[in-house]
């Protein structure tokens, strides 16, 4: 059996897609309120662990167990293109998970059981007999917490030893329920190929019209929810600041809303970053809510 090139490897753990954990892992580091001297190394383990190795993990447990509807979708992916020959995705996913795993145990408890959690999580994401992906409500839900959730958790946990504040954890939350929005934007791409295998993402189930407006709200409320939070934790600037994102985010939804099929990767471009910069203003608002721990 050939081995695959390093090019394919890498291209099979789509580095495009560790930004999002990454940088909810760096939230989770500024909600904490602490400062980062002493631990510049541990910190930087942990964007490697959220990011090339767990992220990155899911990444290749997917294309290994969707290299048929991919196929169909995107036949030039390393797996269904044979740039990785025979098992070797599965291979592939199955050493990146072990090696996530012995990372993360060098990180503290909570951080282990956190990517032991996501980790899982993948795997039941992708894998029979679960297959979570299946069905585009339970799918999309993992993966949102898995992006957003799960690194913001380890971002805080990781400089404190504690478990998060309750309000890093509720800002956690609200933005894992605002990201299915975004997952089932993201599932738009794959239409056809989902339909003809049988996996019944939001918008095979609703339709793209319905799919589009679903996500619109999903992504909205959750915000309105932190501009709310922000003013009753008496973070009035900080409440505009996500306010005036929301709404910059409301007119490109229009936009969408009108061709959502054509415009999906065009507002995952443009209002999910207005999304994720919303992220980080409300992670500093709590931050300073908090002692620092010495």
């Amino acid at each position: 059996m050939s081995i695959p090139s390093l090019q394919a490897s890498v291209e099979l753990l789509k580095p495009v897609t560790w930004f999002a954990p990454m940088w909810a892992f760096g939230c989770g580091l500024a909600s904490s309120g602490q400062p980062l001297d002493g631990r510049w190394m541990a910190v930087l383990v942990g964007v490697a662990l959220t990011g090339p190795l767990v992220c990155a993990t899911s990444q290749a447990v997917n294309d290994w167990f969707d290299r048929h509807v991919d196929a169909i979708n995107e036949p030039n992916r390393p797996i269904p293109s044979g740039r990785i020959p025979g098992r070797w995705g599965l291979y592939i996913a199955i050493g990146w998970t072990v090696l996530s795993l012995a990372v993360a145990a060098t990180l503290g408890q909570m951080v282990f059981v956190a990517a032991a959690l996501g980790l899982a999580v993948a795997w039941a994401y992708s894998a029979p007999p679960i297959r979570l992906k299946q069905n585009g409500w339970w799918g999309n839900t993992a993966v949102a917490l898995c992006y957003e959730g799960l690194p913001w958790f380890v971002g805080a946990a990781l400089v404190t030893s504690a478990l998060p504040s309750t309000p890093a954890l509720v800002l956690a939350l609200l933005y894992s329920v605002g990201a299915h929005g975004i997952m089932t934007l993201n599932d738009f791409k794959s239409v056809e190929g989902d339909a003809a295998s049988g996996v019944r993402s939001l918008p095979v189930q609703l339709g793209p019209a319905r799919a589009a407006r679903l996500a619109c709200w999903v992504m909205a409320l959750p915000q309105i929810a932190v501009v709310v939070l922000l003013l009753v934790w008496g973070r009035p600037l900080h409440a505009l600041g996500v306010g005036l994102l929301l709404a910059a985010q409301v007119i490109l939804m229009g936009r969408l809303l009108a061709d959502p099929r054509a415009r999906a990767p065009w507002y995952n471009a443009t209002g999910t970053s207005l999304y994720v910069l919303g992220m980080l203003v409300s992670a500093f608002a709590v931050s300073s809510l908090l002692p620092e721990v010495p």
